[in-house]
């Protein structure tokens, strides 16, 4: 949890900063791709403040009418962000490069002046002086995030992110991470579209890069929104390290067969195991209920994420 929040607090300090670098090189430019790249940073800061919410808020202890805790907090806030902040961004994005296709304005070759300094400088360097600090600063934070994966795919064996992303239960540093990803894309987007505008004095080139933003970002609100519905309905523990839960259970003395055996998260790294034992027919009460304590005792001790175990008997 801690590990998760750091990377949320980087990427929060790091978006809001290259939000209000975006939006001043685009009231100084009036470039298309560098208001689209304004939204994304935008929604890129409201999605720390939703997951900040949410780890906060998946913290609370349990109690009667959530017995389990409030783990699912962070699936449900991560979901938001995809369908509220990357959805719009993306659609505002797609919309704005749209109307600036149909009706393009002229690529501007004059100077901007900086009314602070009083210093006129020509406007694609305001751009790329914007995009190429938002580019610093998106790194630090795709550091950060990645730093809080790979711990998590050391601890698991998960061999590459691919596996990370389908696998891992951290949907927050998974969201931190992949919107990094995809705001390192979009400011490369953005530098390209608008140099390729700026020498061919063509404004098309820029109106498509605020297409692509707006698809890219609406492609990644898919794609989340799809990976955090998977924790919401109740997803169990990827297929192969189920299995060797069963194998502790199964491998037990006095246990016969394993009649039922299943996982399912309740929050970030919380896993609830219940399973149905049949136990050797010769053995008495007091020698199940150790069998029991002692399954329990192993699974939790193999598996970090386990937090609660439940056998039911069956002789």
């Amino acid at each position: 949890m801690a590990s998760s929040k750091s990377v949320v607090i980087a990427a929060l300090v790091a978006n809001g900063a290259i939000a209000i670098l975006k939006f001043v090189g685009y009231l100084l430019t009036q470039s298309p791709s560098m208001l689209s790249e304004t939204y994304h940073s935008i929604s890129d800061t409201g999605n720390q403040v939703f997951l900040l919410f949410g780890i906060r808020y998946s913290g609370r202890e349990a109690d009667q009418s959530h017995p389990f805790g409030y783990g699912k907090a962070q699936f449900f806030y991560s979901f938001l962000v995809a369908v509220l902040l990357f959805g719009i961004a993306g659609w505002e994005s797609l919309k704005h490069g749209y109307h600036a296709i149909q009706h393009p304005d002229p690529v501007s070759t004059g100077t901007t002046t900086l009314p602070v300094v009083a210093v006129e400088i020509p406007g694609v360097w305001v751009n790329y002086a914007v995009l190429t600090g938002a580019v610093v600063f998106e790194s630090w934070a795709l550091y950060k995030a990645y730093q809080g994966l790979s711990k998590q795919m050391t601890e698991h064996g998960w061999e590459t992110l691919r596996e990370a992303f389908r696998k891992t239960s951290d949907v927050t540093t998974l969201t931190a991470f992949t919107e990094d990803s995809i705001a390192l894309g979009g400011a490369g987007i953005a530098m390209l579209a608008i140099f390729l505008s700026r020498q061919t004095g063509d404004p098309i080139y820029d109106a498509v890069g605020s297409v692509l933003i707006g698809l890219m970002l609406m492609g990644f609100a898919l794609a989340l929104a799809w990976e955090n519905k998977r924790l919401l309905i109740g997803e169990s523990i990827p297929r192969d390290e189920e299995a060797k839960l069963r194998s502790i259970v199964r491998e037990w003395q006095g246990v016969e067969h394993i009649d039922e055996f299943r996982t399912v998260y309740f929050g970030p790294e919380r896993l609830i195991v219940t399973a149905d034992v049949s136990f050797d027919g010769t053995l008495d009460v007091e020698d199940i209920d150790d069998a029991i304590t002692g399954i329990e005792d192993a699974i939790i001790d193999y598996e970090p994420q386990v937090r609660k175990v439940y056998i039911e008997p069956e002789v």
